[in-house]
């Protein structure tokens, strides 16, 4: 059974996972974002709950020590830390909602086979968790650019080849959708 991780190093290890988001990412705009937000999480910790925290996930083997050929000591976040974080970051995960609207309805279709059935009940519960409108069983819209989001709960669950995203300039029942979603 997997250890619970204590908030604290729930936090080193998603801090530990910016650093690798950054290793990554080649847009200016997403790379400082990172950064503030990073900074913003560090600032937050004491030394002594940081060793603690990094010696808790080195014990429990999310993170490993790698020499570099320069002699420089590197904490690497491993495969199964890799999973922790994308596990907290789907509890975390939210849908901006802009001041103003841009007109577009994002369209989540689905039809995902039974024999993942546990992955599509767990879509359909995020969705409307992320307050999707369930216009029938296996399609959801939202007036919110949710890709990046969409994209990233598709890879958690394993089930990218069975859904659609769509983006629409309308929608037939529109009026009542605009009522739902407070944008009248």
């Amino acid at each position: 059974m997997a250890r619970k991780l204590s908030p604290k190093t729930q936090k080193v290890l998603l801090l530990f996972a910016g650093g690798l988001a950054l290793g990554l990412n080649r847009s200016s705009s997403q790379y400082f974002k990172i950064i503030k937000s990073v900074h913003k999480e560090w600032k937050k910790i004491n030394r002594r709950e940081l060793n603690q925290a990094i010696k808790s996930l080195y014990r429990s083997k999310m993170i490993e020590i790698r020499e570099g050929k320069d002699g420089a000591t590197a904490l690497v976040i491993n495969d199964s830390g890799k999973k922790k974080v994308l596990v907290y970051n789907l509890d975390e995960i939210k849908i901006n909602k802009p001041k103003h609207w841009d007109n577009k309805w994002r369209i989540v279709v689905f039809d995902i086979p039974e024999k993942h059935k546990p992955a599509r009940e767990a879509l359909r519960k995020k969705l409307k968790e992320l307050e999707f409108y369930q216009m029938q069983k296996s399609i959801f819209v939202i007036p919110y650019e949710c890709e990046n989001e969409i994209n990233f709960i598709l890879e958690m669950f394993k089930i990218r080849p069975y859904v659609r995203y769509i983006v629409a300039q309308r929608i037939d029942n529109q009026l009542h959708l605009k009522k739902i979603f407070d944008l009248i």
